[in-house]
């Protein structure tokens, strides 16, 4: 207990209340910062979770299914599956590539070319690539979070100090009672950058693993249809002998 006539300190509340209105200011936009980053936090930290959910049940359909039509309806019900949306695209230019091959050879063959089948690549490719930029949408939110509030809080402690300063020249007092309060709450603008920059960074590493682990899970789906489609339309049916019977039909 503080001893009779002493002056009880100061909580952080009653320091942020009686700081400047810059040091305020500092300290909101700290805050600003902070629920923006924990809002994307949350929101990806469930979303990537949704998204291997079900990116597990669908290549578990896919390579167990003989048949293309089958997946390609259970993709369109995983709304949360990157994997889905890419086999969407390569089904998609499968289906093109099928039908400009029977109009050209004007003979009901769906046969692909070597062509066709770099086409549906590129667009796996490009469907792969805009996969990851979605689910890497907003992270740099949280890059810029953790590398710029401790440089607001710095500025807040900074201004905070030299205010402190200031009134020893006014007062002509240099004192640790005088000084101590003036700062200790411009430390506080420095305590809150970290509070904001520390959880930024470390979950800006964390969802960016998951976000190359859903890519890479993509990049092997992707080889997979390609060579499904080669090994399953590229050569005649007489003379092809795949272990398992694909179509589109």
């Amino acid at each position: 207990m503080p001893e009779i006539g002493s002056v009880a300190p100061l909580s952080i509340i009653d320091m942020i209340m009686r700081s400047s209105w810059v040091a305020q200011a500092v300290l909101l936009v700290l805050l600003i910062f902070s629920i923006v980053s924990w809002a994307i936090i949350f929101s990806k930290w469930a979303g990537y979770r949704r998204a291997r959910k079900e990116d597990k049940k669908f290549l578990d359909v896919f390579h167990k299914s003989e048949s293309l039509t089958n997946i390609y309806n259970l993709s369109r019900e995983l709304k949360h599956s990157p994997v889905a949306r890419v086999f969407l695209t390569g089904y998609h230019e499968l289906y093109v590539f099928q039908e400009m091959a029977r109009e050209e050879r004007q003979n009901g063959s769906d046969v692909l070319s070597a062509v066709d089948l770099k086409g549906i690549e590129l667009a796996l490719n490009k469907a792969v690539n805009r996969e990851v930029e979605r689910l890497s949408s907003k992270l740099d939110v949280l890059a810029t979070t953790g590398s710029t509030t401790p440089f607001i809080g710095l500025f807040g402690t900074v201004w905070g100090i030299m205010a402190s300063f200031r009134v020893i020249g006014v007062k002509g007092s240099a004192s640790i009672g005088g000084v101590a309060p003036g700062i200790a709450e411009a430390l506080i603008a420095t305590a809150a950058g970290l509070l904001a920059a520390i959880p930024a960074v470390i979950f800006y590493n964390l969802l960016n693993n998951k976000v190359r682990i859903l890519g890479g899970v993509m990049d092997d789906f992707a080889r997979d249809f390609a060579f499904m489609a080669e090994k399953n339309f590229m050569e005649p049916k007489v003379h092809r002998r795949p272990e398992k019977e694909m179509s589109v039909e």
